[in-house]
């Protein structure tokens, strides 16, 4: 008898044990999920998921067609005329991207560009001889200067360089040009206007294949400013 009560006690403290363990465990979440019989957070299943997708993307490439190719001369709408000098490869947050190397030979500048977003950028081929040579004739149009204060023409007149289109740039070298015996400029306008003519000269001379001073001297006909003597800057 003594050994059979002796038997049965161990029994009983595993018993107690056992329910000791099942009243600390936690009732399941209702945003916990259920894998391979395990309870699972889902925002720590998600989190694992990103991360191996992630890892998944650092192997892979990006492939995304390319509009430009090197020795392109392309327009970027904030710096105006460059040249793809290259095409290279670099890796960004993981990813391996293409990007255009675009060279501004006046500014001393160079620029990198993701090749995916060259169409969000407004990055264009300089304009095909046939659209230059009906843009050259907006120049000699009248000048349509609107009747509003001068610091609200000016933002249109930046606005408009910096669009990036060859029309709206010639508009305003048109609408600032003064030719032989015309008022003088302000120091400002004169700005404006160097800034256009400089952009719209140098598309004229990539879209041409013109050299410099052929350009200067066809446009500055049309203008009106071939008997034009250069002059200091007039201060406000």
């Amino acid at each position: 008898k003594k050994k059979a009560l002796a038997k049965k006690k161990p029994k009983k403290k595993k018993i107690a044990k056992s329910t000791k363990k099942q009243a600390s465990r936690k009732p399941p979440r209702p945003s916990d999920k259920k894998v391979n019989n395990r309870l699972i957070n889902p925002a720590h299943y998600q989190a694992k998921k990103i991360k191996k997708v992630l890892e998944i993307k650092t192997i892979k490439e990006k492939k995304v067609k390319k509009i430009f190719n090197t020795k392109d001369y392309v327009v970027y709408p904030t710096h105006g005329v460059g040249l793809v000098v290259d095409i290279e490869k670099r890796e960004v947050v993981g990813q391996k991207l293409e990007m255009y190397v675009i060279e501004f030979i006046k500014d001393k500048l160079i620029l990198r560009v993701p090749v995916e977003k060259a169409k969000v950028l407004n990055l264009r081929k300089v304009s095909k001889p046939s659209r230059i040579q009906s843009v050259l004739k907006i120049l000699s149009e009248k000048a349509k200067i609107k009747r509003t204060m001068w610091s609200r023409r000016a933002q249109e007149y930046d606005l408009k360089i910096n669009s990036g289109d060859i029309q709206q740039i010639a508009e305003v070298v048109r609408d600032l040009n003064r030719a032989n015996n015309q008022i003088e400029q302000s120091y400002s306008e004169r700005q404006l206007f160097e800034l256009s003519y400089d952009r719209f000269l140098n598309e004229v001379i990539a879209g041409l294949k013109i050299s410099e001073d052929s350009a200067i001297k066809k446009i500055d006909k049309i203008l009106g400013r071939d008997k034009l003597k250069k002059t200091p800057l007039a201060l406000d």
